[in-house]
């Protein structure tokens, strides 16, 4: 019986897989850096500007980007624990937080606009009069600001869903102000406050319809399902076309992190196969299906069982 462990790593790169290494840290850190400080700057002038005119949009608005910065210092400190080294207790190391950081910050944004709805259902009987030209202006810089911090996770957006929510998040916040601006400059054009209730309704229609996948694809990796992109299938007819191979089972692959894929199997092989074929079929899992961390145990003689005797068939 003959074991491997292959912990290379693959820079590959193709669709949505997120296994392909880590992003240029480097990049992500400025990214992050000036990203939490900008908005945390923006919330301060929403905040301020609200408080001035008057403006539950604009205080509103600008809880709803604080928590933004929430999501972001939180997908950064997944960032940074996932670079730890292993330890004898987490011995897979903290890459699973960016996963679980993905998950949260899904939920935190779903519960962000539905708060949002909320109030602007009952707005909509109700709307009070707005100063729509400060609205407009105050919600311009908000465009910039969360519209530029977008730009700067967009490169490495689909390689790491923790990057992706921290994405979804501004772009999100860019869409909301984008809506505020228009909603003021219709206000103060025409003195339809209702507008501004409406406005926020298509908002958050659009925000749930962008993250539902984001929530979905987070929930599988915490839960250890395939990662997208990952055909499970294809992997299972690969390893049985290796000469020698007659039987796979226990074959597992799961996300070890938002960036990282792993595979366990166990081969039962004929006396044609030779061990030297470990080397390609690592190598062939990492370059092809984008696992850079695999592990084999070959079984064969009397000690091999078919998968129907193990009882694993699957």
């Amino acid at each position: 019986m003959a074991h491997s462990h292959s912990h290379g790593h693959s820079h590959a790169h193709q669709g949505h897989h997120y296994g392909h290494g880590l992003p240029a840290s480097d990049h992500l850190n400025r990214a992050f850096v000036l990203g939490i400080g900008l908005n945390i700057l923006y919330v301060i002038v929403e905040a301020g500007a609200g408080w001035w005119y008057n403006s539950l949009a604009l205080l509103t608005d600008a809880g709803h980007n604080f928590t933004d910065v929430i999501s972001l210092l939180l997908a950064f400190f997944a960032l940074k624990l996932s670079q730890r080294k292993p330890t004898d207790r987490f011995t897979y190391g903290y890459g699973k937080s960016t996963t679980l950081v993905s998950l949260l910050n899904a939920v935190l944004l779903l519960l962000a606009v539905g708060a949002i709805g909320w109030e602007a259902i009952e707005r909509l009987g109700t709307a009070p009069a707005l100063n729509g030209t400060a609205i407009s202006l105050v919600s311009g810089i908000g465009i910039i600001i969360n519209a530029g911090t977008a730009l700067l996770f967009f490169r490495d957006k689909d390689h790491d869903i923790n990057v992706k929510g921290a994405y979804l998040h501004m772009a999100a916040d860019a869409l909301v102000s984008l809506g505020v601006v228009i909603a003021g400059l219709v206000m103060y054009y025409t003195g339809w406050f209702w507008v501004d209730a409406l406005m926020s309704l298509i908002i958050v229609a659009i925000i749930v319809w962008s993250t539902w996948g984001l929530l979905v694809e987070s929930l599988r990796l915490t839960l250890d399902a395939v990662p997208h992109g990952i055909d499970l299938a294809a992997i299972r007819a690969y390893l049985l076309e290796v000469p020698g191979v007659a039987e796979v089972h226990d074959l597992h692959v799961w996300a070890m992190s938002s960036t990282e894929n792993s595979l366990t199997a166990h081969l039962v092989v004929e006396d044609t196969y030779s061990d030297h074929q470990l080397s390609q079929i690592r190598a062939d899992l990492r370059d092809h299906f984008y696992i850079p961390h695999v592990t084999l145990q070959v079984e064969r003689g009397p000690e091999a069982l078919t998968c129907a005797e193990a009882g694993v068939c699957h």
